[in-house]
């Protein structure tokens, strides 16, 4: 099974709050891999939970680390870090 890790820094000057909290875990619900997040020096969540990746508290400025577990995990992997930027 093919892994893959994506590390970004989050320029929304709100951080992940509700609203790409919610886009970014329906993309990893949907993405039919099993998807982590983890703020820097932190634990990684599950990435297709809202509650569980706006628990994290990521502000501006941080950065985050995905990793993605399955088939085309490098594909999805780049979607969800563009997820995370387009918001």
């Amino acid at each position: 099974m093919a892994t893959a890790t994506r590390s970004t820094v989050i320029n929304d000057p709100v951080g992940i709050h509700a609203r790409p909290a919610a886009q970014f875990a329906q993309a990893a619900g949907a993405s039919g891999c099993t998807v982590t997040i983890a703020k820097e020096g932190g634990n990684a969540v599950a990435a297709d939970s809202i509650l569980s990746v706006m628990g994290l508290g990521v502000k501006q400025g941080d950065t985050v680390e995905i990793t993605v577990e399955g088939d085309n995990a490098e594909a999805v992997a780049d979607e969800l870090i563009n997820t995370l930027l387009a918001v």
